[in-house]
C-alpha cells in the first residue's frame, strides 16, 4: 500500500494506493459520520457497492445509483440527488461517497460542495481515468453547450483507491485512463513517456500499472500543490483537452470516452506546437502508440467550424480567444493564445489527416 498526502487549500487528504483497500475503508477515514450516502452507477453497483456498505457497522447508509456513462453528469441528476440527500436527512456531519469512475467523481464532489454549503466526501475511484479526476478538487457537471461548465474547487477528504477494481475494466475504459496517465508524462518526465510508449495494453501487468498510476498521481498532486485554483501551472494538464472537450460536446457525450477523445487532442496539440515554436517531438512514436493499443482516431465526420466554436467556449478561453497548452518540448508545457486563423490553418487538415490513420 503507498500513500500520498495532498495538501489543499483548506486541509490535507491521503490518495492511498493498494489492493484489497475497499474493504478498510472506514479504517482509512480519520473521522466517524452521523450519515453516509454512497454515490455509484448501475455498472459499479452490482460489483463494489456491497464491499463498501460492509465495511462500514455503526453508520446509517443511503445509496443513489446512477444510469453508467457521461451523459449522465447532468444538471437534472445533480438535482435528484440533492433531493434524495435532503429526504434522507444528510447533516452536516454526513459523508458523501463516490464510487465509481470520474463521472460519478465530479458530480458527487459538486453535490458535496454545494449541499448544505459544503460537507465532506471521499472518492473511491473504480477506473484507470479516475486516477486523474479524484486527486485535486476540481468538481463539476457538464452543460450541453459545453463539458465540465458547472462546477467547483472543492478536494475531497480522501482518496481510498483499490486497483484490484480495475480487473473489471473494459478496453475502452483502460484506453481512456491511459491517455491521461501519458498526457502526464508529456508535460513533466520524459523517461516516464519513453517507458509508456513502449507499453502495450493487453500485456500490461499489475505491478506496472499500479507503478504507472502512482507516478500519474505523484505528477498531478505536485502541480496541484503549487496552483491549486488553476490560475497558473495548473493549466499544463489540460494539454489535450481544449480540442478534446470540444470534439466530446459535439459528437454527444459518451459517443467516445473521454480519454479516447484526449488522446486525440494531443496529437493536434503537439502538431500545433511543432508549428508554433518549429520543434520536433515524438508525434509518430505517440501515434503508432495509439494504434497499438486500439484508439479509435477516425472520428465521424464533424465541421471544423463548430469545432472552433466549441474551443472558444471552453472555460479556459478568455474573451473568446483559444488557449491551449503546447509543448516547447517534452517536460516544457507552455500556455498559449491562438487567434482563429492560426487553428483553422491546422485544424481543418488534422481532422481529414485522421481519416487516413
Amino acid at each position: 500500500m503507498k500513500t500520498l498526502k495532498i495538501k489543499a487549500s483548506s486541509h490535507e487528504y491521503n490518495v492511498t494506493i493498494g489492493h484489497g483497500i475497499r474493504f478498510r475503508v472506514q479504517e482509512l477515514l480519520e473521522r466517524s459520520y452521523s450519515s453516509i450516502m454512497i454515490i455509484t452507477d448501475e455498472v459499479i453497483e452490482s460489483l463494489y457497492l456491497d464491499d463498501i456498505k460492509n465495511t462500514f457497522s455503526d453508520h446509517k447508509m443511503y445509496t443513489y445509483i446512477l444510469p453508467s456513462g457521461e451523459a449522465e453528469k447532468s444538471i437534472d441528476n445533480y438535482y435528484k440527488i440533492q433531493t434524495k440527500a435532503i429526504e434522507y436527512g444528510l447533516d452536516r456531519d454526513s459523508l458523501f461517497i463516490a464510487l465509481g469512475g470520474g463521472v460519478v467523481g465530479d458530480i458527487t464532489g459538486f453535490v458535496a460542495a454545494t449541499y448544505m454549503r459544503g460537507i465532506d466526501f471521499i472518492q473511491i475511484p473504480t477506473t484507470v481515468l479516475a486516477h486523474d479526476s479524484s486527486v485535486g478538487g476540481k468538481v463539476a457537471i457538464n452543460h450541453e453547450l459545453s463539458k465540465n461548465m458547472i462546477g467547483a474547487f472543492y478536494p475531497p477528504k480522501a482518496v481510498i483507491y483499490d486497483i484490484d477494481t480495475l480487473k473489471t475494466l473494459s478496453d475502452a475504459e483502460l484506453r481512456s485512463g491511459y491517455a491521461e496517465i501519458i498526457k502526464e508524462a508529456f508535460i513533466s518526465d520524459h523517461h516516464f513517456l519513453n517507458e509508456l510508449l513502449e507499453i502495450n495494453l493487453n500485456d500490461l501487468t499489475s505491478e506496472q500499472l499500479s507503478e504507472h498510476l502512482y507516478k500519474g498521481i505523484k505528477i498531478k498532486a505536485d502541480i496541484v500543490e503549487a496552483d491549486e485554483k488553476e490560475s497558473n501551472v495548473r493549466k499544463y494538464l489540460n494539454l489535450g483537452h481544449t480540442l478534446s472537450h470540444a470534439i466530446e460536446s459535439e459528437l454527444g457525450y459518451g459517443t467516445i470516452t473521454h480519454g479516447e477523445a484526449v488522446a486525440i487532442g494531443i496529437i493536434f496539440a503537439l502538431n500545433l506546437s511543432e508549428a508554433k515554436y518549429d520543434t520536433i517531438l515524438p508525434v509518430k512514436a505517440y501515434i503508432d502508440w495509439l494504434k497499438i493499443n486500439n484508439y479509435p482516431l477516425n472520428i465521424s465526420t464533424i465541421k471544423t467550424e463548430n469545432i472552433l466554436k466549441r474551443m472558444k467556449s471552453d472555460k479556459k478561453s478568455v474573451n473568446q480567444v483559444v488557449q491551449m497548452v503546447l509543448l516547447k518540448d517534452i517536460a516544457q508545457p507552455s500556455i498559449e493564445n491562438l487567434s482563429d486563423e492560426f487553428i483553422m490553418e491546422y485544424l481543418t487538415s488534422f481532422l481529414k489527416e485522421l481519416k487516413e490513420l
